[in-house]
């Protein structure tokens, strides 16, 4: 015996119609590394990470050039170490010496990452997209 599948015209409504609402429901929030850093970075570091920001005049040393990062780390993006420098827990929270607390970034949800020590460690989102957009720059 043969089965035969049949679509009728409200059998089609109903798959196009469930697609609709498929589409609208919220996807999982996935920040944009580049607007994190354009947002938070640019005016000093620069819109390519060299340090040639419109504020990078305000400080009495040159800003590092993000886009050597791994060539000056033996090759390899220091992922935990620039996630570091960004969430200011290295550094402490000397607000008005060096770079300013980004601590606005560890606000959200977290995912875990292996930083290079083979622990999965709970991470904001929005400081691991910044830290990937950083790593995107180098050369």
């Amino acid at each position: 015996m043969r089965s035969t599948t049949v679509f009728t015209g409200a059998g089609i409504l109903a798959v196009v119609a469930a697609g609709v609402v498929a589409a609208c429901m919220p996807r999982e929030y996935a920040p944009s590394g580049q607007a994190l850093y354009n947002e938070n970075c640019a005016a000093c570091h620069g819109p390519g990470g060299t340090g040639d920001g419109p504020a990078s005049g305000a400080y009495a040393e040159p800003l590092p050039d993000l886009t050597t990062l791994a060539a000056r780390n033996d090759g390899v993006f220091p992922l935990r170490e620039v996630m570091t420098q960004i969430d200011g827990y290295g550094r402490g929270a000397r607000v008005g010496e060096g770079m300013p607390e980004m601590g606005h970034l560890l606000d959200g949800p977290v995912t875990r990452v292996d930083t290079g020590d083979g622990i999965m460690t709970p991470t904001p989102v929005k400081l691991l997209a910044l830290a990937r957009h950083v790593e995107s720059l180098q050369r």
